[in-house]
């Protein structure tokens, strides 16, 4: 990739993606660019040769970037433009790039319930768009009404609730779509009652996930009459370390389904950590772990 349209965002070529991702691992990105709004983008992606891929990189919490880096551009919505939440009675209006529990907290504080779950998902908007992200018995289709976002030759594409076809952590929508703002409606309450809720949530997922490690939230899909974390404990994988080519990865021993980077772990540490779990659950149980953190890239 020679030459590229002409930005008034910033275009970074070879840059290092660790540093923007939760596991600090990770090659560099053939082009990063961060848009300066939502305009810039679609410039740039109608300009941009349709044969160069784009992959989107929210606030990195969900994700293994390969050690060999990712090929093309890496598109990260950062900064106001894509980070706004605005409230009007019982609607909320977010931008792709705001964080989820920010999101959680605006509605609170104005009494709005029903996006309270938002205050345990450690991602933003667009990736909560992306795959019907939720927790605790709630989830994005619950109280999503629109969004809209770019295609990949920078048309713009609105979708209603019904249009994504949401199941439990997917969604039918194309998956070049970048999302740029998302509407929610939730229902009014009292304020001090909506906190303390999202309190409770908050309070939970700090006494029962590792936060403060170099982790990347949920690493499988619960399959249908299982709980991931427990067939990952059967099968021997609590905090037991797995080395490919780094200085290895685990699962955290205070949750089991939640990997950790430990020191100083390469992304196939963490991923061939994940693959071997896999086939140990598949040949002792019979069960197929999916993935629910995204893997992107080459290998090295």
């Amino acid at each position: 990739m020679r030459a590229l349209p002409e930005v008034r965002g910033k275009l970074l070529r070879d840059e290092p993606l660790g540093p923007y991702t939760w596991f600090r691992v990770g090659g560099n990105a053939d082009v990063l660019f961060i848009p300066a709004d939502a305009d810039d983008l679609a410039d740039f992606l109608k300009a941009l040769d349709p044969a160069v891929s784009v992959q989107v990189l929210g606030v990195g919490s969900n994700v293994i970037v390969r050690d060999g880096g990712v090929e093309g551009v890496v598109v990260r919505l950062a900064g106001r433009p894509f980070g706004g939440v605005t409230v009007e009675g019982d609607t909320v209006t977010a931008g792709a790039g705001a964080l989820d529990a920010m999101v959680a907290r605006a509605a609170a504080k104005v009494g709005v319930a029903g996006l309270e779950f938002y205050a345990g998902i450690p991602g933003t908007i667009g990736g909560a768009l992306t795959m019907n992200a939720g927790c605790y018995g709630a989830e994005t289709r619950d109280v999503l009404v629109s969004a809209w976002g770019l295609n990949r030759a920078g048309e713009r594409v609105d979708y209603q609730l019904a249009d994504f076809g949401y199941t439990y952590r997917h969604s039918e929508a194309p998956a070049d779509i970048i999302w740029i703002e998302a509407v929610y409606r939730g229902r009014p309450d009292d304020p001090a009652a909506v906190q303390a809720r999202m309190s409770a949530i908050t309070e939970r997922r700090e006494t029962t996930q590792p936060i403060r490690e170099k982790t990347g939230g949920s690493t499988f899909k619960n399959p249908e009459g299982h709980s991931s974390w427990k067939l990952v404990d059967d099968a021997g994988w609590r905090g037991k370390l797995f080395q490919a080519t780094g200085a290895g990865a685990m699962f955290s021993d205070l949750h089991s389904n939640f990997m950790i980077n430990p020191g100083d772990a390469t992304a196939a540490d963490i991923e061939g950590l994940g693959e071997a779990v896999r086939a140990d659950v598949k040949d002792k149980f019979g069960v197929d772990l999916q993935w629910e953190i995204r893997r992107i890239g080459r290998p090295a």
